[in-house]
Order: C-alpha cells, then structure tokens, then sequence
C-alpha cells in the first residue's frame, strides 16, 4: 500500500468519523469532564494541549507504570511521529519525524541532559523513563524557546524530585514493581515527598536488569543474508550481548511558600548495557570479547518560581543543571575507549501578566559544555562549548481566534584541539489560529530555524564502530536552516476526538553523512557534507467512545503517521515508513483492558548502502486489576508483541543484524499513595 493510499485513508476515515459524531452529539449525555492537558514544555506560559499549532503527546505516570521499563527511544516509539533508534535494549533515542542524534532536544525539567547521547546512536540518555513523573513530546520545530538543537523536536523528561507544592496529607508517593520474560527481566522503582514544616523532602529510586532478549529469528535479516550470498531456515533464541542493569538514586529538597518555591537536587545514574553487533563487523572482536558500555552521572539540578509581580512580569521560574558524565566502552575486561561530559545548563523565563488575552514570556539561556574521548574510538577531539541565548514567545487570544510567534538568538562557540567555530543562529515562528466553537480548532504556523553544528560533524577524524565507519568531520560547516509548515486540526467533542498535523519542511545546508567509497582501516570512509532537504509528512490520532454504561466504557482509538525525505543526494538515511495503529480500550471500575494492533510499512526507499526494510505486524495486550476501584493500586499483566513478529526498525543502525525482542510477558504492581 502506498503512503499517498494509507494518507488517503486514514484522513478520510477522520472525517467521517467527525461528521458522524456531531450528529451524535446532541444524542451523548455527556457524564464527565476532562480537563485539558496543559504543555509545559510548548511555552512559557500556560497552553492546553487542544489550543496548540504544534503536535504534541504527553505520557503521564499512569502509563509509566504500565509501560515496560526500557530506553527513552523504545518507550516512546509507536506515538504518531516518534521512532527508537533501536541501539539493542541498551540504548534507545528518539526519532522524530525522520529525524534523530543532534536535532532531538532530549532535556530533563527543561534543561538538556549534558550527556554524550546526541553523539552516537550507542550511547544512551542519562536520564531513565522510570524517573519521570510526565514526559512531553513535541514533534517538529514549534519549541524554538529551546534553541537549534530542537529544530526536529523536544523530548521533555519531568520529574518531581524537586517539589513545587506540598503534598497533601504531609506526604505521598509510589512504587512499581515487574518481572517479564523474553529477557527475564525484573524493575523496581519508588518515591516519596515529604512536607517538614515549609520543606519538602524527596527521595526516589530505581533499579532494573535484563539479560539477553529473546528474538525468533536469526539476528541477521533475511535481505543481508541474500547480500552475502547466504541463507537461512530456523533461527531464534537469545540475541546475544543485550543485557541490562541500570541504577539511579535521587534526592531533592525544596522551600515552597505562600510566593513560589525554590529546591535543589542531586542524582546518581549507574548502568551498564551491551552493545550487539560489533562482532559481526570487525575481525577479532570476538577474541577481543563482546562491546559493554558502563555509563555513570552525578547530576545536581536548582529549580524555583516567584510567583509575585515584578513590573510586568507576573512570574519568574529558573532551572539549571550541572552534571558530570563518563561513558566508557570495554571490549571483554579492557577499555576501549572513554567518553566524558561535564558541564553547567541554565534557564531563567520572565512570564509576563495577562492582559486581555494577550501572554507572553521573554527569557536567556547559558549552556558551558566540556567534552573529551580517550581511547581506540576518539573520533571527536577534546571539545569546550559555549552556547548562549534569549528568546520571547507572544500570544493574543481573541474571541474565537488568535495569533502567536515567537523569537530566538543563540551565539555558540566550538573549540576544540582541530580548531575553533563561531555561530550566530536566528529562529522565529509566527501562526494563526481559529476556534469556531469549543469543540473545533484550526491553526496554520510558519516557522524559521537554524542549528549550529556539533562536534562530531565539525571535527569528527577516526573509526566509528557503532555507525560502522570512518567518520570525517568538516570544520568548515555553516549552520543548518529549516522553513518548515505546520497545519493543525483539533476536534474535542463529547464522543470524538481526533488531532490532524500536516507538515513540511525544507532544510537549506542540511547536514548528512554520506558514503566517500574509500576505505579506512576495513571501514567504508562517511564524510559529513552539506545538502539541501525536504521532509514532509503527517500524524493523525482519533479516540472514539463507542460505549457507555455507569461505570464501564469502550473506548476506539486510531493513530496513524508518515514521513518522506529528500536531499540533492537522493533519499537520506533510515527514514522510518509509514505506521498505523488501532486500539480498543474496556474501561471499568475495577479493571482495565486494553488491545492494541500496530502496523508498520516496509521501507524500499532507501540511502545509497542502505537495504530496505520488511514491514510488521505487532499485538499487544494488557490488562490491569484496580481491587480499590479508584486506581491508586493496580496489578497488571502486559504482552508485547503477542505473535512473536520480526521487527526491525529502518531507523536503527543494527536493523540488520539486531532485530528487536520478540514475544514478552510481564506482570506487575503499581501503588500511589
């Protein structure tokens, strides 16, 4: 089926849906009323998310604790527009909309993660999913408060280590135990807050393992095989060198008073993970004995808001962060090579008073970043960078329309051991909007961005297992700048929701490796170069309450995505096919099940050196006991990936040689208090 085919009939299929629930409406006693989410990360100031131009998901602690306790990359993937990289269980990055590594903000409370994780698709986010009290996703370029390095979009990590209010009570917390197999698996985490008086204490914790995930077919595909001129019958087993362990602690305390709150916090992260594949490309690894990576960070975070009137400005919120991260590569018992981030991040915003429907916000940033790799693989050289940044973001709201638009600068300086680079980078955005009444919304935004270029790009010269070349960096590089435009439909009414983003977007000095054809030390030689680009694409999502009695529910959901780049060079490289998703929710007071059917194109437009990639075909299942009826304690049983399916994802590295997990069972408890 063709993505102008699937498009076509996932649209139409929306709308119908629309048309026929308005008819309904006025026949929908409606029962319960549910507060729109409000998006922390898509401004300043408060936006809920069914006012938005931009495209947006949240997930909550509620689908935290059902979800299995993987990557930031794997937990997400799946949500309309959002990918994993799909590094083995290990180390998993989000890709958004086609695009991954530098041009996905990764932050934790606002502020990036000052980890090496944008560098290398083998290198994991410092910052576990389980830690998380909500994380925000917004796809695209609409958060340009956060700077070039969202040109493609943010994923937002929100925990609650420093409070902002007092719990009630005195005190509150959770904990969340599973086991699964397929990798025989086991997680447990946990939090409490504390009040003292006007103090908040927190502590949290967690600590998960997994040995080898279990996969039910050979680990290289059927496509590389026929290449090498090979086949295969049978296969399956354990994929070999994907274990986990991973160990994070927290503390937080914080002043909350009548006028805000101000906290401090500190974290420790300590895991260690495979790394599949190496073996199968470099002769001796073998004897050498399988890749491992041990990642530690000590990271201290300072969050607080003043919430009284300063001259215009009604609130005052600040977030800063100041890590020290190590990543160091074992090749069986000896070290490879070390990876090493220390640095500071930090945000003050100005959010002005309302006046008439008109909010806004103005605000700077600072980011003093050191970089440094020992070892076999120190293809990037010893870096210092130096980033600042001011930014304002404006929206009027008048009846039944409005407009928004926004404003950055950033400078950033690069230097390093190869040389030195400046850049002055100027991103903006202006959008309209209409809400014809309260169910229906429309809104259109143009948006500028620019990027500056990382190290890896600017100075990378040496072998880079993990992408399986010799990467050679261009000192030389300008920013990249995007145009891009964003269409938006929201409707919200008592039976339907559905949510429509079109895009697209055309990148002038796009920033690709590509193939030379020479060879280095029995790598292929990739060259960092300059193209132009254009990507353009769609996400749609509908949930439709097909039934309703006291308190039981059948609730339809359907999601759907697509993507499609170009450059001067040809297509560029994994970008992820099209996806389809359908859902079936049976809500009651004591228990919850849910079904859930994904659907995953084949991919035969490739980058030169790239094989395409067969489609899948996954089932999923959950269901969850709430023996109070109020959701405070739910046991849970979840299956993934039921009928045991190949799956490979385009957009990894390792498709290849390292499909993803096949079937897997987990059980668990959830408690709030």
């Amino acid at each position: 089926m063709s993505r102008r085919a699937v498009f076509s009939a996932v649209s139409l299929l929306a709308l119908a849906s629309a048309l026929s629930a308005q008819a309904e409406d006025v026949l929908w006693a409606v029962q319960d009323t549910e507060v729109s989410k409000v998006v922390v990360t898509a401004a300043p100031y408060a936006v809920s998310a069914d006012n938005l131009t931009a495209s947006v998901a949240i997930v909550d602690r509620t689908d935290l604790d059902l979800a299995p306790p993987t990557g930031l990359g794997d937990l997400l993937s799946g949500m309309p527009g959002v990918r994993s990289t799909a590094f083995g269980a290990g180390a998993s990055r989000p890709v958004v909309r086609g695009l991954a590594g530098p041009r996905v903000q990764v932050l934790t409370n606002g502020v990036g993660q000052i980890d090496a994780s944008a560098l290398s698709p083998d290198h994991q986010v410092a910052t576990d999913p389980g830690e998380a009290e909500r994380i925000e996703v917004l796809r695209g370029p609409a958060a340009l408060a956060y700077g070039g390095s969202a040109i493609g979009g943010v994923i937002n990590i929100i925990d609650d280590r420093i409070a902002s209010r007092a719990p009630e009570g005195g005190y509150s917390g959770r904990l969340l135990a599973s086991g699964a197999t397929g990798d025989d698996s086991y997680a447990i985490s946990g939090a409490i807050h504390a009040a003292v008086g006007p103090l908040v204490l927190t502590l949290d914790g967690l600590k998960r393992e997994a040995d080898d995930y279990e996969i039910p077919v050979f680990a290289e595909s059927r496509r590389l095989l026929a290449s090498e001129g090979e086949t295969a019958e049978g296969g399956g087993g354990k994929l070999a060198n994907t274990a986990v362990e991973l160990e994070a602690i927290g503390a937080g305390v914080s002043y909350v008073g009548a006028d805000g709150f101000i906290g401090v916090s500190v974290k420790k992260t300590d895991t260690s993970y495979g790394v599949p594949g190496h073996a199968h490309e470099e002769e001796g690894a073998e004897e050498d004995g399988p890749v491992t990576i041990g990642l530690t960070q000590t990271r201290i975070d300072l969050r607080g808001e003043y919430n009284k009137a300063i001259g215009p400005f009604a609130k005052l919120r600040l977030s800063a962060g100041h890590a020290d991260y190590e990543h160091t590569e074992f090749e069986g018992s000896e070290v490879g090579t070390k990876f090493m981030s220390d640095g500071f991040e930090g945000r003050l915003e100005l959010v002005q008073a309302e006046r008439g429907g008109w909010k806004g916000a103005v605000g700077v940033q600072g980011l003093r970043r050191n970089f440094d790799a020992q070892g076999d693989e120190a293809y990037v050289p010893k870096t210092k960078i130096t980033e600042y940044g001011a930014f304002t973001q404006q929206r009027v709201e008048k009846a039944g329309w409005g407009y928004e638009g926004g404003l950055r600068i950033d400078y950033r300086n690069l230097n390093s051991l190869k040389g030195e680079a400046d850049f002055t980078n100027v991103s903006g955005s202006l959008g309209v909007f209409a809400r014809p009444s309260d169910a229906v919304f429309f809104g259109v935004a143009l948006s500028r961005n620019s990027r500056a270029p990382t190290e890896a790009e600017l100075f990378a010269e040496g072998p880079h297992v993990a992408t399986r070349g010799f990467e050679i960096g261009d000192p030389t590089l300008d920013e990249e700048t995007a145009w891009s435009v964003e269409a938006t439909a929201h409707y919200s009414g008592p039976r339907l929701s559905a949510d429509l983003h079109l895009f697209t977007a055309r990148y002038d000095g796009f920033i690709d490796l590509r193939a030379t054809g020479a060879e280095e030390g029995g790598l292929a030689v990739y060259e960092y170069i300059q193209t132009k680009a254009d990507f353009r694409g769609f996400e749609v999502e509908t949930s439709y309450k097909a039934w309703r009695k006291a308190d039981q529910s059948l609730t339809l959901e359907a999601s759907g995505d697509s993507v499609r780049g170009a450059t001067d060079l040809g297509p560029p490289a994994r970008i992820p096919s099209y996806s389809i998703t359908g859902r079936a929710i049976y809500d009651a007071r004591f228990w919850t099940a849910r079904l859930e059917a994904r659907r995953v194109g084949e991919q035969d437009r490739v980058a030169q050196g790239e094989l395409p990639t067969d489609g899948y075909t996954v089932l999923n299942a959950s269901f969850a006991w709430k023996p109070r009826g109020d959701g405070q304690l739910r046991v849970f049983l979840d299956g993934r990936n039921l009928t045991d399916e190949e799956v490979r994802e385009h957009a990894s590295f390792l498709k290849d040689i390292a499909p993803s997990a096949g079937r897997s069972i987990r059980a668990g408890v959830a408690y709030r208090f």
